[in-house]
């Protein structure tokens, strides 16, 4: 049984008495004011663990998925979608070869386990834009190469909705114009097998808000992704943003928590400009009060712009994190302070599972 420090909120449409009472908690349902909290589209938790340890490995071993209790946990705060990480030489072993029946098996029954709980999952080649410790776009790792793994990706997934393509987690380490080349493909892929769903599209250097206007080699993400190559025009871009000194979500303190979103404004600005809308695919923070008031206001910032931000996916919880301090996964059967303070947002988007503009082309 999990059991949390402060009440629940439980809304009535998607939790009776009983339930709240019995079914994974032991708490009190209190409904809050209807507009205390805005809903974005999508509020969701990256369930890491897929992306660890060394390919192949085994399951259980080296790497986990989420188990039910923990998709329980998080669809019952009303979590709506879930950012899944793996390794893409695990699902492929091979360049242009086939993929790992045993990893694909697993990867379908989370996905299977998540959709049935009526949450939409991102899927999150966690490889920031390489392949066994090459870069794509490099001799060992062509272009087509990333395209063919997105091909067949796509071709097993297409006409499921609640599967969202996210082409890869923090390309870094390459140049711009590379990434975004290496980006067209993908996408050029996955519709040439038919498949309708959702993409999503980082930027280079770890796709960070506060990099997004960066003149960096090959040229900044905010002019090159002002050009993509999808006919059908349904894609985001995935940014990232954390508010520690250096923003890279490694430090207790969150102290540039203003900065951070300084640089969420900026980028909001450009998608309004550009006609194009984002997801802040990772956020997150320590258990300390400036960390819990930046994931609040972060949130609040989401939230207060969803013109054009679909939604977010905090970092991170899953089995296997240990005392690690951005931790949102439940220990010891007591909830996480931060997970707390994100659960009222949860809440307020559990209504938005089916939020209309995830059915209609995104790029305005």
């Amino acid at each position: 049984m999990i059991s949390v420090i402060r009440p629940l909120r439980c809304l009535a449409s998607r939790c009776s008495a009983a339930l709240c009472c019995t079914v994974l908690f032991l708490a009190l349902c209190v409904l809050p004011a209807p507009s205390a909290i805005a809903a974005s589209c999508l509020a969701g938790v990256n369930l890491a663990g897929g992306e660890f340890g060394e390919a192949p490995g085994a399951h259980g071993d080296t790497h986990i998925y989420p188990s039910d209790e923990t998709l329980d946990y998080f669809s019952f705060l009303g979590t709506n979608v879930v950012r899944l990480p793996f390794k893409w030489q695990r699902l492929q072993p091979a360049l242009f070869g086939g993929f790992d029946s045993t990893e694909l098996a697993l990867i379908d029954a989370t996905v299977r386990r998540i959709t049935l709980r009526g949450m939409k999952v991102i899927l999150d080649p966690h490889n920031y834009a390489g392949y066994r410790g090459n870069k794509i776009g490099s001799k060992s790792v062509s272009f087509e190469a990333f395209a063919d793994f997105w091909k067949q990706l796509a071709k097993h997934y297409a006409g499921q909705p609640d599967v969202i393509l996210l082409l890869m987690n923090e390309p870094a380490n390459i140049k711009s114009d590379v990434w975004h080349e290496a980006a067209n493909h993908a996408v050029k892929a996955i519709r040439s097998v038919g498949a309708a769903n959702l993409i999503m599209i980082p930027g280079n250097k770890w796709t960070g808000a506060s990099s997004w206007f960066l003149k960096q080699e090959g040229g900044a993400n905010s002019d090159l992704f002002l050009k993509v190559d999808d006919p059908l025009n349904y894609y985001v871009f995935d940014f990232h943003q954390y508010l520690d000194a250096d923003f890279s979500g490694t430090n207790l303190s969150c102290e540039r928590t203003g900065d951070a979103l300084e640089a969420l404004e900026k980028v909001t600005d450009w998608l309004r400009d550009s006609k194009t809308t984002g997801f802040l695919g990772e956020f997150g923070g320590s258990g300390q009060a400036n960390c819990l008031s930046g994931l609040e206001q972060v949130a609040d910032f989401m939230s207060q712009n969803d013109d054009v931000w679909l939604g977010w996916a905090a970092w991170a919880a899953g089995e296997w994190w240990g005392d690690y301090p951005y931790s949102l996964q439940p220990k010891k059967g007591v909830s996480q302070v931060q997970t707390l303070t994100l659960e009222p947002y949860f809440a307020a988007s559990s209504a938005e599972r089916d939020c209309g503009s995830l059915h209609l082309p995104v790029r305005r």
